[in-house]
């Protein structure tokens, strides 16, 4: 027996909404399980408080735990490597960070393509570096130190937390920017970076204001400039680099990844809960007790963020002939 019209319409509708119920379904059943959030850098570090604040979050948003797991070490790479080759599924991710775009030039042999391999979810935050010097240096403003730098070439020592780092990166783009030539001191970590650099034995370092802004404050460091476009909030006396070196730029940034074909009904659901996170005024107000400042987008502004980079910072790695370790 042939279904008479009206029959024939409601299955053809029916039909029609299948695959928007079905994408529904997922968005609403997602996480099933303990979500992975993994992290590149030690606990206690600038990117390990952020990962940790945003997990809290999505985990009372959407029921399940969202776990730091900590992978650092191979220049970021082993963590990176272990989320964008997990199943797609959106219960492994990634807090992606400026590392990421460096690598993607500077190490020569990855078992993956950063850019190809990962599915860009959601922007965080954006956050300066801070250019410190040792206070015997004879130089209270950047063209002060660098008319010093340039007396005294070569002679001045650059720590950094390891080659490759968006503070090693700030400090080559500085040298290559303003013509003067210091010696890049490379530590393991940031804070015996910083111990030297208040003991007098390097002179200058660029590094987040996490964990340099209570030596800044109590005079033991010297703060010349912030690497981002205008002032930070968290240090609006000191001025930006831009005022004295045009063009300027290096900021870190920070975002969610997740390996490339996870759903997209599970990004846009991520994205969505990750913007509502950084429109809290509580979450905000910690962020910006980090000396960093939100920074909302689709995953596409990350995506674009992330390519535009990978480009800069390629570009000065082989104009400057950086090496990895």
């Amino acid at each position: 027996m042939r279904p008479s019209r009206r029959t024939f319409l409601h299955l053809a509708a029916s039909a029609t909404a299948l695959p928007a119920i079905s994408h529904i379904a997922w968005a609403q059943i997602y996480p099933t399980r303990p979500v992975r959030l993994v992290v590149t850098s030690t606990a206690g570090t600038s990117p390990d408080i952020l990962a940790r604040l945003i997990g809290q979050w999505l985990s009372e948003r959407l029921g399940q735990p969202f776990v730091v797991d900590n992978r650092p070490g191979g220049g970021t790479n082993i963590g990176t490597e272990a989320a964008v080759k997990a199943p797609p599924d959106g219960h492994t991710l990634l807090l992606v960070a400026p590392s990421n775009a460096i690598n993607a030039t500077l190490s020569e042999k990855l078992n993956f393509n950063f850019i190809r391999d990962i599915a860009p979810v959601a922007t965080m935050t954006r956050e300066p570096q801070v250019m410190l010097l040792n206070p015997t240096i004879p130089a209270k403003t950047v063209p002060e130190f660098i008319a010093y730098a340039k007396a005294n070439s070569g002679k001045i020592n650059m720590a950094s937390p390891g080659n490759g780092t968006m503070s090693h990166m700030s400090g080559e783009l500085f040298k290559v920017m303003t013509g003067v030539n210091m010696v890049h001191v490379p530590y393991r970590g940031g804070a015996p970076a910083l111990t030297d650099l208040i003991a007098g034995q390097v002179q200058v370092m660029f590094i987040s204001p996490v964990g340099s802004i209570e030596y800044i404050r109590v005079g033991k460091l010297c703060a010349l400039a912030v690497t981002t476009a205008t002032r930070s909030e968290a240090l609006p006396d000191v001025p930006a680099m831009r005022d004295f070196v045009p063009d300027y730029e290096a900021s870190a940034w920070f975002g969610i990844g997740a390996p490339k074909g996870t759903p997209p009904g599970t990004v846009e659901q991520l994205n969505k809960e990750i913007n509502a996170a950084l429109a809290n005024p509580k979450i905000k107000a910690r962020l910006a007790d980090l000396g960093a400042s939100v920074l909302v987008g689709s995953p596409a502004d990350f995506g674009k963020l992330i390519a535009a980079e990978t480009e800069k910072w390629g570009k000065l790695i082989r104009a400057a002939n950086i090496k990895p370790d």
